[in-house]
């Protein structure tokens, strides 16, 4: 079974540096050298002290590369883990009250877990993911005071989003700040206005609450059972679809086959969006349709 064991929050912030870019923007790169990310590391530490002074205590660690809101949310937070634990392996990390630590690309490969998806290149809005590191009373102050106020005022320096935008060679809109949980509430109401929105449950629950329980349990959607650190999607035949589905008993067998074909795409769909968050989904065969194969 998947280890989703998040870092200890009672030690960590887990946030992003969001840079939304304008429509139709290319990106020269995903991910900068270790000579270049210094820079930018350090505007960044700049802009969060300036949201929460006891941040200038704490260490930051962060990666100079860009992601899809997909790859930042999923269960465990991996890539935050997989940057916590690089910055846990850095020289004199122990010590690390204060320190600035950036990861960069060196012949052209970042270390460990963190090479972005090419898969997710192409999104409109692109996170550059830090960890904030420190005493638990600072942590829990910086954390609080950031859950609080960077989504209503959490925009980045304009040098920052200058730097990033020269960095990277893209065209930024707007740079602001987000925590994990910010992006978790973009991200649902994005998944409403794109008709995805009976999903987010399941998701949710993997992400916040991943020992939990959740149901999607309603007609004409799929058939779905989040548990056990992974959702089961009902495979019907087309006759247990019928039984269950199709309310319309005189429709024609062309106009049921086809509503059939609807909902085995809907099924994909749904499969595909919970494989991008990272979750293992299972298909099983409901001879019945009934939730209790699940």
């Amino acid at each position: 079974m998947t280890d989703f064991t998040p870092p200890d929050p009672m030690l960590h912030v887990l946030g992003a540096l969001a840079l939304e870019l304008t429509p139709g923007s290319a990106v020269a790169r995903d991910a900068l050298p270790q000579a270049e990310v210094g820079a930018l590391a350090t505007l960044i530490a700049r802009d969060l002290a300036g949201f929460s002074a006891d941040a200038a205590s704490l260490q930051l660690t962060v990666v100079g590369a860009h992601y899809d809101p997909v790859e930042l949310l999923r269960p465990g937070w991996p890539l935050h883990r997989e940057l916590d634990q690089l910055g846990a392996r850095a020289p004199l990390a122990a010590h690390g009250s204060g320190r600035i630590i950036a990861f960069g690309a060196h012949d052209d490969r970042l270390p460990g877990a963190l090479p972005p998806s090419a898969d997710f290149a192409d999104g409109p809005l692109r996170l550059l993911p830090f960890v904030l590191t420190g005493e638990p009373a600072l942590i829990a102050r910086v954390g609080d005071a950031f859950e609080r106020d960077l989504l209503e005022r959490g925009m980045a320096g304009a040098d920052t989003a200058l730097a990033a935008q020269d960095a990277f060679g893209l065209t930024i809109e707007h740079a602001r700040y987000l925590t994990v949980h910010d992006l978790t509430a973009m991200t649902a109401m994005q998944y409403e206005h794109v008709g995805l929105a009976p999903l987010w449950p399941l998701i949710e629950a993997a992400l916040l609450a991943p020992d939990s329980e959740e149901w999607l349990d309603a007609p004409p959607e799929p058939l779905l059972h989040y548990c056990d650190h992974e959702v089961r999607i009902a495979l019907l035949s087309p006759s247990a679809w019928r039984a269950r589905y199709a309310d319309d008993i005189q429709a024609d067998d062309a106009r049921l086959e086809r509503r059939f074909e609807q909902f085995q795409a809907r099924q994909r769909q749904f499969a595909a969006v919970l494989g991008a968050h990272g979750i293992v989904v299972t298909f099983a065969h409901c001879s019945n349709g009934d939730a209790a194969d699940l």
